[in-house]
């Protein structure tokens, strides 16, 4: 039995692509696999507290050392970790602001990337001092963009700090298997984004059905 972690982080409801195109994954996969399980957790309505000096002393500190204020401090984040970890397979919409990934998911990711938890950290490796803590997983993720091109090759190739970060970062814990679903031309609207919508919703049946 497999277990997904699903996360929505767009601010939007009814109206997110992003959401609508996790929802409809999680469902097809549920279809395929209904004796798998599934956490949800919603960052988009309610937001990941960034990181603050009680959580940076409480992440450094042995956990035997820790006080009450500091065990409150790191205490959603290791809720977090232990959703990571806990998953076979993640399934997350992240849209596209700015180039990039809403702050939102940036203050997700200062969470649950822990030395000792989900990256190991060997000083005297002087080759390679972190090692990835979490591996044999697979992600999915949906980005909604607001125009076109962002592909390599694309007119804004060099433009796109959304991919490749997640990529890096997720890389960096150990998580390499990472399939992108992008629905494009939000802005557009119209034939263009009902194209786009189309091709993601038959990747996401292929997808699911494999």
């Amino acid at each position: 039995m497999t277990h997904l972690l699903h996360i929505d982080s767009s601010p939007r409801g009814d109206r997110s692509h992003s959401r609508r195109m996790t929802q409809e994954f999680v469902e097809q996969w549920q279809k395929v696999y209904p004796n798998d399980t599934v956490t949800y957790r919603d960052i988009g309505h309610n937001p990941i507290p960034h990181v603050d000096e009680a959580w940076i002393a409480a992440a450094f500190t042995p956990p035997e050392q820790h006080t009450a204020e500091l065990q409150e401090a790191i205490r959603l984040s290791d809720q977090l970790v232990d959703e990571l970890l806990s998953a076979d397979v993640y399934v997350i919409g992240v849209p596209m602001y700015n180039f990039s990934v809403p702050s939102v998911f940036k203050a997700y990711i200062d969470q649950i990337v822990r030395v000792g938890r989900t990256v190991a950290f060997e000083p005297n490796d002087a080759a390679n001092a972190f090692k990835p803590l979490v591996l044999g997983k697979k992600m999915f993720i949906v980005e909604s963009r607001g125009d076109s091109g962002f592909q390599p090759g694309g007119r804004y190739e060099k433009m796109n700090y959304h991919d490749p970060y997640l990529i890096t970062v997720f890389g960096f814990l150990g998580i390499t298997d990472i399939t992108f679903i992008h629905v494009e031309n939000d802005e557009y609207g119209g034939q263009k984004l009902a194209e786009s919508i189309a091709k993601a919703r038959t990747q996401i049946a292929e997808l699911t059905a494999a």
